[in-house]
């Protein structure tokens, strides 16, 4: 993860400039670049060695006359390069990519966002709080004391080689959620100082409770005793699941929020308090142990105990085991990775006062959020809890703990450890299936305004030549030594250039975007290695953190993989 120390303006690189006026936490916005359009002749020359490796002979060719077609002088490539930069160099526009990748890969998207959206994270035990309210009261006050660094802008800006990153997205985080609408969901936020709750389920039941009373943040004490509520209050049997709604194919889950809408005048008022909640607490009545078993509930639970709508929602489980789920349209993995890192470290490590045994006397009790579930709200949730068991029943899950070395001695072989991971990942799959196919891995371009991300293009033609020499029993131990140092290096050559705007995907990605209705579709676009070359048979990334014990998200593909990964120091 990017770190978040601090740094001094004099240290930092020509052009970027402090605005204090903006607050510790995006002071360098401003100043961060804008993300660049590569050259024609870079993207083709890239983007013709990425295939190199996954086509026949024939098939290069194909491509290749494709391509040169696409940036010939008069070809369709240098008019929509035109408009492009045009639009990079829009006043107006600070990231030419930002709206469009945030319409098409997340908020057009329509299956549901569980499993194919979302990911999770799974925490550490925390031995000293095995009680759920324990648990859930630690976390959320950590939470808070990270809420009120983001709310204040007092938060320190991360750093990717030495350069700040951009914060942005950090405003979608707390009192915000998605909203499915037709034909592209949208995002809302609303104003911490109106809304200072949070949303506890339990049992299908849901509960506003006020983190701050008499503009005094709840203790760990006091939320404790809003948690041991809630507990109470829903130890009856389940109430209508209304969040397993929020599991749906995503029309299928507007035409459900029309119908729960017009139920009864009061659903909006219900839907308000869930979607303005500063984050989301699940305490779920299940009790996972096995690593398997944790990723399994906080990738998906049972479908019911949660709104998936809504960014952050920690869960916690009868055991007091917890974990974390994030909605990924507004924000990628490092924001809430932080957000977890900082929550579990001043826990783990008491740099909070969470000992304070004060209560006041005055906290309101937890406030129910009714719905009114007429009999067609109850025919949409029971669609909605039998689509989710079919789409969760076509998936396999499976983690793998590896004890015997982490980072710290692939350091001492002098190589990258996410690049090590990346070949590994490499070669089992060509040991599964007896050749190489196409990788994503993302590449972060937070050093770019309102920056995400870029594809990676794991396979290479030194990988596959490094997976044949482990194949064969003529290579020797030197050459496929020689071998997997070339991989590595070109792994980690496309991924730096990838982090500095110059990847392949995303730039053809913009020039498609261009193309006018009716316009001919350009050859390089309707080559069969073109849609396959970016069909992710292994989605995969890292995000490392020795405060947890799993991450992962669903696959790409049906025919594909999702492989989460963390490289800690010694597993």
């Amino acid at each position: 993860m990017a770190s978040a120390s601090k740094r001094s303006n004099s240290s930092l690189p020509a052009g970027y400039v402090e605005d204090k006026s903006k607050g510790p936490m995006l002071r360098f916005q401003d100043s961060l670049p804008r993300l660049p359009v590569p050259t024609l002749e870079e993207t083709a020359s890239r983007y013709l060695k990425s295939l190199r490796p996954l086509l026949s002979s024939t098939e290069l060719e194909a491509s290749t006359k494709a391509v040169e077609q696409f940036i010939a002088p008069n070809g369709p490539g240098c008019k929509l390069q035109e408009k492009l930069i045009a639009r990079r160099e829009d006043p107006n526009t600070k990231n030419w990519m930002y709206e469009w990748w945030n319409d098409a890969a997340y908020l057009s998207y329509r299956d549901p966002v569980v499993p194919y959206v979302s990911y999770f994270y799974s925490h550490r035990d925390d031995r000293r709080r095995r009680d759920p309210v324990k648990r859930a009261a630690a976390i959320t006050t950590a939470a808070l004391e990270f809420k009120k660094q983001v709310d204040l802008g007092t938060l320190e800006p991360e750093y990717m080689k030495k350069l700040p990153i951009c914060m942005d997205s950090y405003k979608w985080m707390f009192n915000a959620s998605r909203v499915a609408a037709k034909p592209a969901d949208f995002p809302v936020t609303f104003d911490p100082n109106q809304h200072k709750h949070i949303l506890v389920i339990r049992k299908n039941q849901f509960y506003k409770i006020a983190h701050e009373v008499g503009g005094k943040q709840l203790s760990t004490a006091e939320l404790e005793q809003a948690f041991k509520r809630v507990y109470e209050l829903a130890n009856t049997q389940r109430a209508p699941a209304v969040g397993a709604l929020t599991s749906e194919n995503r029309d299928v889950w507007t035409d459900a929020r029309a119908v729960l809408l017009s139920a009864d005048p009061t659903n909006a008022k219900a839907l308000e308090a869930i979607e303005s909640a500063s984050f989301v607490v699940c305490l779920d009545d299940a009790a996972p142990v096995t690593l398997e078993e944790r990723a399994h509930a906080y990738w998906h639970g049972d479908g019911q105990n949660r709104w998936y709508d809504k960014p952050l929602q920690f869960i916690v489980n009868d055991n007091g085991t917890s974990g974390f789920m994030g909605e990924h349209s507004m924000m990628d993995g490092t924001p809430t990775h932080r957000l977890n890192d900082y929550v579990m470290d001043v826990i783990f490590n008491n740099k909070l006062n969470f000992s304070d045994p004060t209560v006041r006397s005055n906290l309101p009790e937890p406030q129910a959020v009714r719905f009114v579930v007429t009999k067609e709200v109850q025919s949409e949730i029971d669609r909605a809890i039998k689509d989710f068991g079919s789409v969760i029943g076509q998936h396999e899950l499976a983690v793998q703990s590896y004890q015997g070395y982490g980072k710290g001695l692939i350091k001492k072989f002098r190589c990258s450890p996410d690049a090590y991971v990346q070949m590994i990942i490499q070669l089992a799959y060509y040991k599964m299936y007896g050749k190489n196919r196409p990788t994503y891995e993302s590449a972060a371009t937070r050093r770019f305004q309102l920056g995400r991300t870029e594809t990676c293009r794991t396979v290479s033609e030194a990988s596959v030549a490094w997976c044949n020499a482990m194949a064969s029993a003529e290579a020797d131990d030197k050459s496929r030594v020689d071998l997997f140092r070339k991989a590595v290096d070109s792994h980690l050559e496309y991924i730096g250039a990838a982090s500095d705007g110059k990847g392949v995907d995303r730039h053809l990605f913009g020039l498609k975007r261009l193309l006018e209705p009716g316009q001919d579709v350009p050859a390089l676009y309707q080559d069969p290695a073109f849609a396959y070359s970016c069909s992710w048979y292994l989605s995969t990334s890292q995000l490392s953190s020795e405060f947890f014990n799993g991450y992962g998200w669903s696959q790409v593909i049906d025919d594909g993989f999702g492989i989460a990964y963390m490289i800690n120091e010694n597993k």
